[in-house]
């Protein structure tokens, strides 16, 4: 059966790199502009090919089994110059690229679980989905270092194979950097691409992930896709070649030596378990976990460009959390939110338990034979049992010990978890717990747009934020609702947002201690008078065990019993700012955007962006110096320095070079800012100045 389709399957990065690269110089400069002409003629799909009218006379066919084409041979051109012609590279850079690894195809329809199971039960490893080497153009390959019979091991130092593909990777992601979204075409795309298939074949899994990522958003940002964020286009860019330059470091650091020394030497060695980390494995690894008392903690969803599902969160007897998910693609972005809120119906995949996240979230499971990944990811291997059990008050034991941290020592924890691997992450380390009485709307923050504020003692104030914008989700919904009741006590769970003001993702909401229990009769009734009668409280059914999902749930008016309006009552406006409030502070706050844009304009518009106005004065520095961040305008004169010095033949036009000094200048500017914004948000939920 044929229909007419507005979506492209998905293509693996290493047949992009492979098509592209079968272009010639003269093809692929009109590879822009065939791709945007051929992403807007109509596709039909039969089965598993998805068929492109080119012309008249020209018909384009994916074949892409599951929506995913696998291998070159699977796009196939009618034109006189296929499989060399332009159309086969225009297709696949106009598909979005399929996940890096077999493991993010298994984790995606909730699949995972199992096999890691059944390979770890086998003693083996599960490579990383390859393609023949052909795919791979040759390229020189250093020569083998000799290795002595004290020579440390290869899992102690990087392989011939490792440093030529950190090499070429490195190089790759410097050139995107140059030139910037507007010049990263689909030519510097398969190139980077290229190269993380390269990677990916010698072992580098975490930098040929972060490849892909990057790719991937440069992407979303030459398309004016509406989820796209300059920020994390940064932070991957800047992951990736941090990655890079910490694995060729070392080989540079050899080459200097022996070149000095003319003598054989043997690449140092990195500590194990930092070239571990930077080497990243194909996929999550599971651990036996025994039998594990899980109580439900909430559910949020989960939601992307390509994905939808939900993620819900369960905490062990012994104090660690672990999540559960239910995540699949989505074909159509206009209805991945409903997906994403009908995945909370959907039945928890471990074990026998028959009951659905949103249910978990609030009752408990025993489990047998559990199996959890270093992330707090659970296994759903056969030899897992679960059966339903009771859940647990956030209130009681053992989930009230989450809200006994300090706020302060929670945020320490959360920024120190950013900067391990994903992989390695432990569970929930990101988010906080915390106990808080609303104060109403009220501006906030430098530009002073209206937030939702909330007071977490000690004068204490944070801004709860939407974690998700989609209006499909109940986010948005919810904040304006407990906007309207200013002093109302909650126990809430967020997400850290690092910012020099505390600001927290709003994920979940429940009942603080002391207040009406699921069961009780709400605040006013005559048979309370524990409570003060105009007291805002939250008065939930015992469906809801005193909790609420805010992005799956929807809050209603009678939710909240709101105190008769009083003619003396302080304002929204101004409780939200009581006097000596440190995150109201209305000091100067450090400039770390002087440094910031900058290296978010390399991003954007290349280093010809930089090296445009790096003759002309500029008081950034000026201001930064004036503001104590002397690093900071040191880094940025560089930054600008090394954009305008580019090498010129004798007739004054720019040479090409590696960019390798731009690179580091970025790069360094990058990871300072990054460290410094990770030092004034711990200092605002500190109560420090914030500079």
């Amino acid at each position: 059966m044929t229909a007419s389709t507005t979506e492209w399957p998905a293509v693996r990065p290493e047949v992009v790199a492979e098509v592209v690269a079968g272009l010639s110089a003269r093809l692929q400069k009109r590879l822009d502009g065939a791709a945007a002409k051929l992403a807007g003629r109509p596709v039909e799909r039969t089965g598993d090919d998805w068929r492109i009218a080119v012309d008249e006379e020209t018909e384009l066919v994916l074949h892409a089994p599951g929506g995913v084409v696998g291998e070159p041979a699977g796009v196939r051109c009618g034109c006189l110059l296929a499989p060399a012609c332009v159309h086969r590279a225009a297709a696949v850079t106009v598909c979005r690229l399929a996940d890096a690894d077999a493991e993010s195809h298994a984790e995606a329809d909730g699949e995972a679980d199992a096999d890691a199971d059944a390979d770890e039960a086998d003693g083996r490893a599960v490579p990383p989905t390859a393609v023949p080497p052909t795919a791979v153009p040759p390229t020189a390959e250093p020569a083998e270092w000799p290795r002595p019979v004290d020579s440390p091991t290869p899992a102690d130092s990087l392989t011939p194979a490792e440093r030529a593909a950190a090499h070429h990777l490195h190089h790759a992601a410097a050139a995107v950097l140059a030139a910037g979204v507007g010049g990263t075409g689909a030519v510097l795309q398969a190139e980077l691409l290229r190269a993380a298939h390269r990677a990916r074949l010698a072992g580098l899994h975490r930098p040929a992930a972060a490849a892909v990522a990057v790719v991937t958003r440069v992407r979303a940002a030459r398309s004016g896709e509406p989820d796209h964020r300059l920020a994390d286009l940064v932070a991957g860019l800047r992951e990736l070649l941090d990655l890079t330059t910490a694995l060729t470091a070392a080989v540079t650091a050899v080459t200097t030596v022996t070149t000095a020394t003319a003598s054989p030497a043997v690449p140092p060695a990195l500590p194990p378990g930092r070239l571990a980390e930077l080497r990243g494995s194909a996929r999550q690894a599971y651990h036996e976990a025994g039998g594990l008392r899980l109580y439900g903690l909430f559910t949020e969803p989960v939601l992307t460009a390509t994905h939808a599902g939900v993620l819900t969160w369960a905490m062990d007897a012994g104090g660690r959390l672990s999540t559960v998910a239910e995540v699949m693609p989505h074909a159509d972005a206009t209805a991945a939110a409903p997906q994403a809120v009908g995945a909370a119906n959907r039945v928890v995949r471990l074990g026998d338990a028959m009951l659905g996240h949103a249910e978990f979230g609030r009752a408990g499971l025993a489990v047998q034979g559990a199996t959890r990944s270093a992330n707090g990811r659970l296994g759903a291997g056969a030899a897992v049992r679960a059966v339903r059990a009771a859940g647990a008050a956030w209130t009681a034991e053992p989930l009230a010990a989450l809200w006994a941290e300090p706020p302060a020592a929670q945020v320490e924890r959360a920024l120190s978890a950013a900067v391990v691997p994903y992989e390695s992450r432990p569970a929930g380390s990101d988010l906080l717990f915390l106990d808080v009485t609303l104060l109403g709307a009220a501006p906030y923050g430098p530009t002073g747009v209206p937030q939702l504020l909330a007071d977490c003692g000690g004068g204490l104030v944070v801004a709860l934020r939407a974690a998700h914008d989609h209006p499909g989700l109940a986010f948005r919904g919810n904040l304006a609702l407990l906007a309207t009741a200013p002093g109302l006590r909650l126990r809430v769970i967020g997400r850290l947002e690092r910012a020099a003001r505390p600001e927290l993702h709003l994920l979940a909401v429940g009942t603080p201690p002391g207040a009406p229990q699921p069961g009780d009769p709400r605040p006013g009734d005559p048979q309370r008078d524990d409570r003060a009668p105009d007291e805002p409280a939250l008065a939930l059914n015992a469906a809801r065990s005193g909790r609420v999902n805010l992005g799956l749930e929807r809050l209603q008016t009678a939710d909240l019993v709101l105190p008769a309006p009083r003619t003396d009552a302080v304002t929204p406006s101004a409780a939200a700012d009581p006097p000596g409030t440190p995150g109201m502070s209305e000091a100067p706050e450090a400039p770390v955007h002087l440094l910031t844009r900058r290296v978010e304009q390399a991003v954007t518009g290349g280093r010809q962006a930089l090296a445009l106005g790096g003759g002309t004065p500029d008081g950034d520095a000026t201001r930064l110096r004036s503001a104590g961040l002397a690093t900071g305008a040191t880094l940025l004169d560089a930054l600008r320095a090394s954009a305008a010095d580019q090498p010129r033949d004798v007739f004054g036009r720019v040479v090409a070079d590696d960019h390798e000094a731009f690179t580091a200048a970025w790069l360094a500017a990058a990871c300072y800012g990054e460290e410094l914004a990770t030092a004034l948000c711990a200092a605002a939920w500190s109560g420090g100045e914030g500079s």
